[in-house]
């Protein structure tokens, strides 16, 4: 039995959110916080498995509430939020920036009669499972995990990034974007699990708390040097020749859509030795064989070390399947990428 804490101002939305998770038979609500003061000394006192917090509130915000656990009593958290709006949306990344697992939409109605509902009793489920730690800031450092020197193995100019995370990836992503002395002299593209209606809040976040360009990509445009596309909800990101920007609205690829598996065979198939894939923290296997895809055609190969990992889902499966030529630490990747973007520029 998986015990929640439901962290809400309105007690209407409260009672409608334990009604939603208590329609599931793996859930029970162990205790209702109205303010993020309540939520600290319930969390103390219950001890539950898994928060569902709000972000406005009084006395205490979910945003300070969020700080204080993840830094005295860490446990998952998902974050819910009625509006999309801009500001809300930078807010909500924050908190997962300050530790949350997730952001998701708080439910209208019950079950199988608002997607909401059951998006929020799945998102809970899944993270429930996820073992969080005291939330400790990555120092931006070269590299806290010495790296050896891939070898040269190709002589063609690397002409793309390709990124793919999963629960815990939008830190994860920020933490390369900052890591990076400057942007690249190539494009970056993405795909990141996440509940759809997030993503746009998660360019703009990403666009504002880094040096980079970040904007949703668009199809049929021309990726440019030094910025950073996102996959669109609902869509499969690909790139043509020329570094033109695909997106498909196929069916859903290792259960998803976008998919790290479409992007990276895609950029296998066009790109070949002249690319670099990257796969970080997430649930599951999206990701491993499209690697693995890559790796084949000589595109050099990166996946997320254990420890640095929210989940070692994704990774794992690329490291067990040889997708991986290195698996670094999340700090290590933005200096290992820069490396190599450089030493293969030089070749020519």
């Amino acid at each position: 039995m998986i015990r929640v804490l439901i962290v809400d101002d309105s007690p209407t939305l409260r009672h409608l959110i334990r009604v939603v998770l208590e329609s599931d038979p793996a859930l029970q609500v162990g205790g209702e916080a109205g303010n993020g003061d309540e939520a600290i000394v319930l969390c103390e006192r219950l001890q539950p498995d898994i928060i569902t917090m709000d972000i406005h509130m009084p006395k205490m915000s979910g945003f300070d509430a969020i700080e204080h656990i993840m830094a005295n009593s860490p446990r998952p958290i998902v974050v819910c939020t009625t509006t999309i709006s801009a500001k809300e949306l930078n807010i909500a990344f924050k908190a997962i920036e300050a530790g949350a697992l997730a952001v998701t939409w708080k439910p209208g109605g019950l079950p199988h009669l608002d997607s909401n509902a059951d998006k929020l009793i799945d998102t809970v489920k899944a993270m429930a499972d996820v073992k969080v730690v005291r939330r400790r800031p990555w120092l931006l450092q070269n590299s806290l995990t010495p790296a050896i020197q891939p070898p040269i193995r190709i002589s063609e100019d690397v002409s793309l990034i390709a990124i793919g995370a999963s629960t815990g990836g939008p830190p994860a992503i920020q933490m390369i974007l900052l890591g990076l002395e400057q942007p690249l002299p190539i494009p970056i593209i993405i795909v990141q699990h996440i509940t759809p209606g997030f993503v746009v809040g998660l360019a703009h976040w990403l666009d504002d708390t880094t040096s980079s360009t970040v904007k949703l990509a668009e199809h049929g445009e021309v990726l440019q040097p030094g910025h950073v596309y996102l996959a669109p909800d609902e869509h499969h990101l690909e790139v043509a020749l020329g570094n033109q920007v695909r997106l498909q609205k196929s069916e859903p690829v290792s259960g998803h859509r976008p998919s790290v598996d479409a992007m990276f065979k895609a950029v296998a198939q066009t790109l070949k030795s002249r690319a670099i894939g990257v796969l970080l923290t997430g649930m599951g296997e999206d990701g491993a064989r499209g690697l693995l895809s890559m790796s084949e055609v000589g595109a050099y190969t990166i996946s997320q070390d254990e420890e640095s990992s929210v989940v070692f889902g994704m990774p794992k499966a690329a490291i067990a399947m040889g997708s991986a030529q290195e698996v670094l630490a999340l700090d290590a990747i933005a200096p290992r990428l820069a490396s190599l973007v450089k030493t293969r520029k030089q070749l020519r």
